[in-house]
């Protein structure tokens, strides 16, 4: 399904400081649909269900969204989780660092996950996705869900 661009394919690392394809934990990963219409399709999102699915599910939606636009623009996708006490949605190596990308489906963009893999690793910078505007604050790159194909 992989090869046939059906879904993308996310490696679980366990470091985040390291080459992340040489870390990758070969047994664990997450799978997005490769189009978010295939998405919704398969989730059986209609126009009857939407406010329902919005209100429940919304951030499942919008981290498939992410997951396809990173990979559109080139990037391998990897997540990073610490003994199942915090997880990044997505650590994306960019001119050579280890960057961390949060997604948060709305304006509350507070992450405990984010602030620990930080303080654990020390990146250049991160990447906050939400439908916050552009800012760079506290060494957090924020840009709006509609802007994620720019990264």
């Amino acid at each position: 399904m992989v090869r046939a661009g059906v879904v993308v394919k996310s490696d679980k690392v366990n470091v985040g400081d390291a080459p992340l394809e040489m870390v990758k934990d070969l047994s664990s990963f997450k799978l997005y649909m490769s189009d978010t219409g295939l998405f919704c399709n398969r989730a059986g999102i209609t126009w009857d269900n939407i406010n329902i699915f919005n209100a429940t599910y919304l951030g499942g939606l919008i981290e498939n969204y992410v997951a396809t636009n990173l990979v559109s623009n080139g990037y391998e996708l990897y997540y990073w989780e610490s003994n199942g006490k915090a997880e990044i949605d997505f650590i994306i190596n960019k001119d050579g660092f280890n960057i961390p990308v949060e997604v948060k489906k709305g304006e509350h963009s507070k992450s405990r996950s984010l602030e620990m893999f930080v303080k654990q690793y020390n990146p250049k910078y991160s990447i906050r996705i939400s439908s916050k505007n552009f800012g760079f604050e506290n060494n957090i790159k924020s840009v709006p869900l509609y802007a994620v194909h720019l990264i």
